[in-house]
C-alpha cells in the first residue's frame, strides 16, 4: 500500500508533464496544418480566449467569486499597453507588463470594495464595473479616441537570435506561437497555484467561507489575490489582442464579452482549469465552423450551449470523465 501511495503522485506528475509536452507539440504543428490566413487568425483568437477563460476560471472556479467583469480587465490591459506604446513610445514589453499590472491592480481594487459581497450581489457589482470601464473607454475621447478607435497599433518588436533570421511578429505564425506560448506558461503557473496550498486555501473559501475562516484562513485576502491574478491574466489577453488586431474600439470590450468568457468556462468545466481551455477553443471555432449555414448557426450554437448546461453541468470535462469510466467499465467487464 505504501508503494502505491508513493507511486501515485509521481505518476500523476509524469502524466501532467506528458500532457504539457503534447500541448506544446500540438501548438507547434497546428499552423503547419492550417495554412490559410483565415484559420491562422482563428488560432490566435483561440489562444487569446484561452487566457481569458483560465483567468476567469481562477476567480470563479477556484475562489468561487462570480465575476462578470472580465471584459473590463481585458479592455484595461489592451488600452493601457496600447496608449503607452502609441502616445508615449514605451517599448512593447514594458507596456505589456504595465497593462498586465494595471489590470491586476484594478481587479484587486474591485475585490477590496466587493469582498463582502457574494453570489448575485458580486455579479452585479462586477458587471457594473465592466459598464463603467466601457463608458470610460467610449467617452474619454481625448485619451482613448472613443468610438473613433486607435489605429496602426504595431506588432511586438522582432526578436533577434544570433545566427538565425530575426523573428518578425508581423508574421501570423510567429504571433500565434508567441501568444500560445504565453497561454501555456499562464496555464502552468495557475496549475501550480491550484495544486499548492494556495489552491487548497482558495477551495476552502469557495466551499465554506465561514469554516475556512475558523481554520485561520484569511478569506478576504485570498479573494483579493484570486481577483488580482485572474484580472492580470485577462489583461495580458487584452495586450495581445490589441497588437494582434492592430486597432482598438471600446465595443470590443462590451459587457457581452464577459458573458461569452463565462460561457467558455461553464461549457468547458468550471473549477478544472483544463476545461475552460477546451471551452474557449470550442466556442471560438464553433461559430466559424457553422458560418456556412448562415443565421441558422446562431440557433445551433445556442442549442449546443443549452444542451451542455442541461445535461453536462460539469461541462466537457464531465462528459470526458463519463466516457472514460464507461470504457474502463467495459474493459473490466470484457476481461472477466
Amino acid at each position: 500500500m505504501s508503494d502505491a501511495v508513493a507511486v501515485g503522485p509521481a505518476y500523476r506528475s509524469s502524466r501532467r508533464r506528458l500532457a504539457f509536452l503534447f500541448a506544446a507539440l500540438v501548438i507547434a504543428v497546428l499552423p503547419l496544418l492550417l495554412t490559410s490566413g483565415y484559420w491562422r487568425t482563428n488560432l490566435t483568437l483561440c489562444a487569446i480566449n484561452v487566457l481569458l477563460a483560465i483567468g476567469l476560471d481562477f476567480i470563479l472556479g477556484y475562489a468561487g467569486q462570480l465575476n462578470l467583469g472580465q471584459s473590463a480587465f481585458y479592455g484595461l490591459g489592451a488600452y493601457v499597453s496600447t496608449l503607452l506604446i502609441t502616445k508615449f513610445g514605451v517599448h512593447f514589453w514594458a507596456a505589456f507588463a504595465a497593462g498586465v499590472a494595471f489590470a491586476g491592480l484594478a481587479g484587486m481594487i474591485l475585490s477590496l470594495f466587493a469582498v463582502r459581497l457574494r453570489g448575485h450581489y458580486l455579479a452585479i457589482a462586477s458587471l457594473g464595473f465592466a459598464v463603467i470601464v466601457h463608458q470610460i473607454l467610449l467617452n474619454w475621447i481625448s485619451l482613448t479616441q472613443g468610438p473613433l478607435g486607435i489605429y496602426g497599433i504595431p506588432p511586438p518588436p522582432a526578436i533577434a537570435i544570433p545566427g538565425l533570421p530575426p523573428i518578425e511578429f508581423s508574421n501570423q505564425v510567429a504571433l500565434f506561437y508567441l501568444v500560445s506560448a504565453f497561454a501555456l506558461l499562464a496555464y502552468l503557473l495557475l496549475d501550480q497555484l491550484v495544486r499548492s496550498p494556495i489552491g487548497e486555501a482558495l477551495t476552502a473559501v469557495r466551499e465554506d467561507e465561514i469554516s475556512a475562516q475558523s481554520l485561520g484562513i484569511n478569506a478576504n485576502a485570498w479573494k483579493v489575490f484570486a481577483f488580482g491574478v485572474g484580472a492580470a491574466v485577462g489583461g495580458a489577453a487584452g495586450c495581445f489582442y490589441a497588437t494582434f488586431v492592430g486597432t482598438l474600439v471600446p465595443d470590443a470590450f462590451f459587457i457581452t464579452e464577459s458573458f461569452t468568457i463565462l460561457a467558455m468556462v461553464i461549457v468547458g468545466g468550471m473549477g478544472t482549469l483544463i476545461g475552460p481551455v477546451f471551452g474557449a477553443i470550442l466556442l471560438t471555432l464553433l461559430p466559424e465552423l457553422l458560418r456556412d449555414i448562415g443565421d441558422l448557426r446562431l440557433v445551433v450554437y445556442g442549442l449546443a450551449l443549452t444542451l451542455v448546461v442541461l445535461f453536462m453541468p460539469g461541462g466537457l470535462v464531465q462528459g470526458w470523465e463519463l466516457l472514460r469510466r464507461k470504457f474502463a467499465g467495459a474493459r473490466v467487464a470484457g476481461g472477466r
